[in-house]
């Protein structure tokens, strides 16, 4: 058995399109005046015939609509893709298809549209719940439209997610309680709850660096936000199960869990990446991110030139170990040793315990809650490449 089975077959696509781009987005984004819906459409099919030849008789159990604002495709777009996709690869029984969403792009007509095409469960990116946070992230919607996109989603939806930002500018302990304990009375079942990063290349990058990003929490605050998110949602059924993921059980992203756990997903659109395995050799691949470049390539045939490396056992224990370890459910040890042909030296795994970062249970290395807050610290260590 391929080890890429442990963690199953997924399918990410990519639409790079948003209406306005966020200041703290370092996402492949691009705001465009006109979108020719019919010829992306060819494209895209396009591409997965080609990814179908290559991934001949797997079955496929996820797909994901990411971007951009996913929400902003014609549902006869979407439609087109998911008959393309069952026509190609065999799916499992209940296959989760998840589009993003963006509060102002939702209405009832237009999410019913989606379900009838296969979509099943919908990702909402709120980012905050008052106007002004909401004004201070560069969000175009309101509070109350994004409440109002919400009611409509879950009407339709059984599954419906959606996103927050927190230690955002100005922003208190008792502020986020508040916010969250709201959240957590609105949530269906999934909840993704970021810590806000100033990325470099982004507006907001770009006016930190010049002094002009006031508010931002100290080190201590965030990690007192980043507590009180663990406690309160783990009092109300809805613990972690990834660093940032909080869902009641059963209701995880399996499109997601693909990534975390290993398993092979295709990467369709601009910028998009994927990881194939194929005569037991794990694949990196990923598209140009220009859609313009993106789109040319597709129409002229040109996608042999679209990056595909070959991964080394050691590369891909590597991304085995970084993805894993966020889980609740830990590293899987055999499987880490399978991949890479060497044991995780136990020094590292016992100075780590010692501390009270990890523990082991059974085959399976997980990061305790003193240890969550540093986990790239604890990552370094067990890769080798830091104290």
């Amino acid at each position: 058995m391929e080890d890429w089975t442990h963690g199953g077959f997924g399918l990410y696509l990519h639409w790079p399109f948003c209406e306005s781009k966020c200041p703290y987005c370092d996402f492949n984004s691009h705001v465009a005046t006109s979108i020719d819906q019919t010829r992306w459409q060819r494209a895209y099919l396009s591409e997965i015939e080609r990814f179908g030849r290559e991934t001949q008789g797997r079955v496929l159990q996820t797909v994901f609509f990411g971007g951009g604002t996913p929400s902003l495709m014609n549902p006869e777009l979407v439609d087109a893709i998911l008959t393309k996709i069952r026509q190609t690869w065999p799916m499992n029984n209940d296959p989760e298809i998840t589009l993003e969403a963006n509060p102002r792009s939702i209405e009832a007509g237009r999410f019913r549209a989606f379900r009838d095409a296969g979509v099943n469960r919908v990702s909402m990116g709120m980012q905050a719940l008052n106007d002004e946070d909401l004004r201070k992230l560069g969000r175009t919607h309101s509070a109350a439209e994004a409440m109002a996109a919400f009611d409509v989603a879950k009407t339709i939806f059984d599954r419906v997610s959606f996103d927050l930002i927190y230690a955002r500018q100005d922003q208190s302990l008792a502020d986020w309680r508040a916010e969250l304990q709201r959240a957590l009375g609105l949530a269906v079942d999934h909840l993704s709850l970021y810590q806000l990063t100033i990325e470099d290349g982004t507006a907001f990058g770009d006016r930190f660096a010049r002094g002009g990003l006031k508010g931002l929490p100290t080190e201590d605050l965030s990690a007192d936000m980043y507590d009180l998110t663990q406690e309160l949602c783990e009092a109300a059924g809805m613990p972690a199960y990834e660093v940032s993921n909080h869902a009641k059980p059963g209701a995880e992203s399996r499109h997601n869990q693909i990534y975390w756990r290993g398993g092979d997903y295709i990467g369709i659109g601009p910028g998009a990446h994927g990881r194939i395995t194929k005569a037991g050799i794990r694949f990196a691949t990923e598209a140009p991110k220009a859609p313009g470049k993106w789109l040319q390539e597709v129409e002229t045939g040109n996608t042999g030139s679209f990056h595909s490396e070959a991964l080394t056992p050691a590369e891909h224990a590597d991304e085995f170990l970084l993805m894993s370890i966020r889980l609740s459910e830990g590293l899987d040890l055999g499987r880490l040793e399978t991949i890479s042909g060497e044991h995780l030296p136990r020094e590292r795994i016992d100075a780590l315990a010692d501390l009270g970062m990890l523990e082991q249970v059974g085959n399976r290395l997980i990061v305790s809650k003193k240890g969550r807050p540093l986990l790239n610290a604890i990552i370094r260590s067990l890769a080798g490449a830091g104290p």
